[in-house]
């Protein structure tokens, strides 16, 4: 009798929120979490986490360095929602209130093998000055009540916006099944992360 065929195909994702960029800013710690479809399950690892508080280096980059780890294992039927990493920044205001620096997000990359990602941040705006000005003096600054709204987009048109900052993701992106399921998973140098090569000369 034949064995049947993988009904789930697995990603399997590990790797770093690496740094990030604020000249503003300084003492800053980062939160992570998935967001991912309907068709999509977490099987291992975390779907989110929260970094130390790290400053400046002290060299000229200036970078806030974290090597914060993401290591995560997702089962699915189907690509449609493939997660995404969305990324939201604190720090302390004037006040030692901490306060977002920012948020972006991105997808967890597509092919297999190793990336590294620059995820542009930013933050939602005051709609008026006088907003601007109360929500400084009060110490309570705009901000998403749940932050996966930044990886669905749906009524964000209507969020003002300003660009700040930037952080760097590393990915380790390990795939199974999805071509015994259909799936192009990129060009064949790409798929010796699946497991050892065959010899030269046979067929993979």
């Amino acid at each position: 009798m034949a064995a049947a065929g993988p009904s789930v195909f697995l990603v399997m994702v590990n790797g770093q929120v690496e740094s990030a960029q604020f000249p503003e800013y300084d003492d800053l710690y980062c939160k992570y979490c998935f967001v991912y479809g309907q068709d999509w399950a977490p099987t291992a690892g975390l779907e989110e986490g929260i970094s130390q508080i790290t400053s400046k280096s002290r060299d000229a980059r200036r970078a806030l360095v974290w090597n914060f780890p993401i290591d995560v294992t997702f089962k699915s039927t189907n690509p449609h929602g493939w997660p995404q990493i969305v990324l939201s920044v604190y720090g302390p205001d004037v006040f030692g209130n901490d306060v977002v620096r920012g948020y972006g997000a991105a997808h967890v990359p597509f092919s297999p093998g190793r990336h590294k990602r620059t995820v542009p941040m930013f933050v939602p705006e005051s709609a008026s000055r006088l907003q601007r000005f109360t929500s400084w003096f009060m110490g309570r600054r705009p901000e998403y009540t749940d932050p996966r709204v930044v990886a669905q987009g749906e009524g964000r048109e209507v969020t003002r916006v300003r660009s700040q900052g930037f952080v760097t993701l590393l990915f380790n992106v390990v795939t199974k099944d999805m071509r015994k399921l259909g799936y192009d998973t990129g060009p064949p140098d790409t798929r010796g992360v699946l497991g050892p090569s065959p010899p030269q000369g046979l067929p993979r």
